[in-house]
């Protein structure tokens, strides 16, 4: 499927989504009610799609509708309706492998490409709840939990090389989204961009500075690289606070629409700069100096976390027995072999961290200086106070990228950001 509006395909707007569920006997039910009493409310704020919460006499539902081009742009820029088929598969798979961890699927159309999703309730956006300074202290371990199972069990360390190929092949017709990535994040940046924007003119000279430092178009280049030739393993593709919903016990990971098979650190990375970017923007939201400190402190070690039990999980499944055609436990027998394997994992896990490390780096500078913003810093209402926490950021975002060794262990990473917490940078302007 294309994105041309051809076929069965219809935008579904209130009144047409609400007759298509009331065909649906299964939604119809749980819904309750008659159909003229159901509570239609579109709430999608991402940049791509339409979201609908539809609430009747007994429940509720999300619905999903992928949009022939981006939301965010209009139609002068298409995109293909197929997204919403590969997010089916990806949620799909994800929910076999991560059992509770995403929205329960309820009906899916590839003609309308759209999906109906459990209404996650009180669940929000994890971003929003961080932007208020609310901790979640069940996240780390579902949030790991997540990674380690997906990322794993998509990979050679789980798969036959035919069944490994054979995913590959399922995922590589969402190419038009890996495009998005490509260029919004690992070029866009570094060049002069019609759709590229910053908080000017504040940070009109570390634009600037971005452009001409082939250090770090080197390192950018080699990240982009490692993105369009890696499938380790079915990444989420866009893994980050606005695709996770929350509550104090539960997490529910949303939005796989990018999914692929591509590097690992990818996923982990973007989780990782995320949590980096709610640190350096915490202090534009304070109402009295030191008023955040414990969020603050809280988003650290969140972040050391997180990488660490994912690690740690990780290595489990490995060492519980991986079936994959990597690493064969035929070529490591005895007692010689079992501990040569075991440093071999711990290298491929400082790897792994190194990847992760670079494109949460690339993460950052996209949000900071590329289309797509967060409202982590976007909320911050003085914009000499936004440039101040994201040139921060930046700073931190370059030392990882282009020094990406020097960081060994993921403390080496929140050490850094700690030490940058109230650096004053020169600003333009």
């Amino acid at each position: 499927m294309t994105g041309s509006w051809t076929g069965d395909y219809r935008i579904l707007q209130e009144a047409a989504l609400r007759d298509y569920l009331a065909g649906l006997p299964d939604i119809a039910a749980l819904l309750g009610g008659e159909p003229s009493g159901w509570g239609i409310t579109e709430v999608g704020d991402g940049n791509l799609n339409l979201v609908f919460i539809v609430k009747g006499a007994s429940g509720g539902v999300a619905v999903k509708q992928a949009l022939p081009y981006v939301r965010l742009v209009g139609e002068s820029w298409p995109l293909p309706l197929s997204r919403a088929h590969y997010e089916y598969l990806a949620l799909s798979k994800q929910a076999q492998l991560a059992p509770g961890l995403v929205p329960a699927l309820l009906h899916h159309s590839e003609s309308l490409a759209l999906t109906v999703m459990e209404l996650l309730k009180p669940h929000i956006i994890m971003r929003k709840g961080l932007v208020a300074g609310t901790q979640y202290p069940g996240f780390v371990g579902d949030i790991s939990t997540f990674m380690a199972r997906t990322l794993f069990f998509t990979s050679d360390l789980a798969l036959s090389a035919a069944e490994k190929k054979e995913g590959i092949a399922a995922f590589a017709g969402n190419h038009a989204l890996c495009k998005i990535t490509e260029d919004l994040i690992f070029t866009d940046p570094y060049r002069i961009a019609e759709q590229n924007r910053w908080t000017a003119p504040y940070l009109d000279a570390l634009a600037a500075s971005l452009r001409d430092d082939m250090e770090l178009h080197v390192a950018i280049s080699r990240l982009k690289l490692k993105f369009m030739a890696s499938p380790e393993a079915l990444l989420h593709g866009d893994l980050h606070t606005g695709s996770i919903m929350v509550t104090d016990s539960q997490t529910r990971v949303i939005d796989p629409e990018f999914a692929f098979y591509g590097p690992m650190g990818f996923d982990v990375g973007a989780l990782l700069a995320n949590l980096l970017m709610a640190y350096f923007a915490s202090s534009g939201h304070e109402r009295a100096p030191g008023g955040r400190a414990a969020f603050e402190a809280w988003v650290l070690e969140t972040v050391e976390q997180v990488w660490n039990e994912f690690s740690r999980k990780f290595l489990d499944l490995w060492r519980a027995g991986a079936a994959g055609d990597a690493y064969p436990v035929s070529l490591f027998a005895g007692e010689k072999g079992a501990a040569r394997l075991e440093a071999e994992r711990q290298a491929y896990m400082q790897r792994l961290f190194t990847d992760a490390v670079g494109f949460a780096a690339a993460k950052i500078v996209r949000r900071i200086f590329g289309l797509a913003h967060n409202i982590d810093f976007e909320l911050i209402e003085d914009p000499k106070t936004r440039a101040v926490s994201e040139a921060r950021a930046v700073r931190l975002a370059r030392a990882m990228m282009v020094e990406a060794g020097t960081f060994r262990t993921i403390a080496d990473v929140t050490g850094a950001a700690r030490k940058l917490r109230d650096w004053q940078p020169e600003l333009s302007g």
